[in-house]
């Protein structure tokens, strides 16, 4: 079953970003944002996981927490990424046996270490490596018994905008949509994204495959932003990272809240959810979950002095302790 031909248009998905977009946050996110609005609208992805290291069995123990997802996470996409065909292919059938809704391969991550071993946003210098790629993933799937789809992530180039021969050749390859970051690999997030491109992006599409879905992605702020770039550029969806941190209601038309103890709240409730998936499993230091205090405690009295304790705590027992005192004070 092919989830993407049942989403309602414009979409939204939620990119996949390293020891960000894990089990704990996707779960706070589908209860307060993605199953309350716009459930048929919503996408979430996994943190990607290395192929090759999934093909190794004591780094595929390891990286199981990065595949483990609940059901009112749906649909959720799976992100991979190597430079291997053969891991790729076995690294695909393991995931589409997970259950999952779908897959997506990363040639876009500008993370040294994974472009240093020819994948992520590497591939961009290697187009046919990376069709050569795709197949092997779709072979995977198909090995698995799984009928889902596969997508890819990439950016508009490595050193320079590439949007003709790479994205181009991409679209001759049986994918089921096709996210793009409007920025070159060089470029990091130091930029703008150049959302000015969409359009040509889409003419290309609709002239090499024109059921492939577009996907843009880089500097959405809310929803109503998200919403304005998909009717502007005419896309069919557009993917948000950055601006989702710190709002568990980003999906819904409702702006951050005003009260500060609600949001506090759901600060501790999501420091619980890490603590039992990924803390106590040993998968995560709680160094990780200390990178969303910033996010969740801001704008309101008390703030910076609030975060300052938070950043001293090593469980979730002692965050829920120093937020419920500061509540009593408010």
């Amino acid at each position: 079953m092919n989830f993407w031909e049942k989403l309602e248009k414009p979409f939204f998905c939620l990119a996949p970003m390293s020891d960000v977009t894990d089990i704990a946050f996707r779960r706070i996110l589908a209860k307060y944002s993605k199953n309350r609005e716009n459930k048929n609208k919503v996408v979430f992805w996994t943190e990607f996981v290395a192929a090759d290291g999934l093909c190794n069995k004591l780094a595929k123990k390891k990286l199981s927490h990065i595949l483990k997802f609940s059901e009112s996470e749906r649909p959720i996409v799976a992100q991979v990424f190597g430079a291997n065909p053969e891991n790729m292919e076995k690294a695909c059938s393991y995931i589409a046996s997970l259950g999952f809704d779908g897959i997506d391969i990363n040639m876009g991550c500008p993370d040294k270490s994974v472009v240093a071993q020819g994948a992520g946003g590497a591939l961009i210098k290697t187009p046919k490596l990376a069709r050569e790629i795709i197949q092997a993933a779709q072979r995977g799937i198909r090995s698995s018994g799984a009928h889902i789809p596969l997508s890819v992530k990439t950016r508009i180039g490595f050193n320079k905008e590439e949007i003709d021969n790479w994205i181009g050749e991409l679209l001759k390859e049986d994918i089921s949509a096709l996210t793009i970051h409007l920025r070159t690999v060089k470029e990091l997030s130091l930029v703008e994204a150049h959302w000015d491109l969409m359009k040509r992006i889409v003419q290309l599409r609709n002239k090499i495959n024109p059921e492939i879905l577009i996907i843009g992605n880089g500097d959405i702020t809310d929803l109503n932003d998200a919403e304005s770039k998909a009717s502007q550029y005419s896309c069919d969806g557009v993917m948000i990272g950055r601006g989702v941190f710190g709002n568990p209601w980003f999906f819904t038309k409702r702006s951050s809240p005003s009260l500060v103890r609600e949001k506090l709240e759901i600060l501790i409730e999501h420091t619980q959810i890490f603590e039992k998936e990924l803390l106590k499993p040993k998968h995560k230091n709680f160094a990780v979950m200390k990178k969303h205090f910033k996010a969740y405690v801001n704008g309101f009295e008390g703030a910076k002095e609030l975060r300052t304790k938070l950043m001293e705590t090593q469980n979730a027992k002692e965050v829920e302790k120093i937020i419920n005192d500061f509540l009593k004070t408010i």
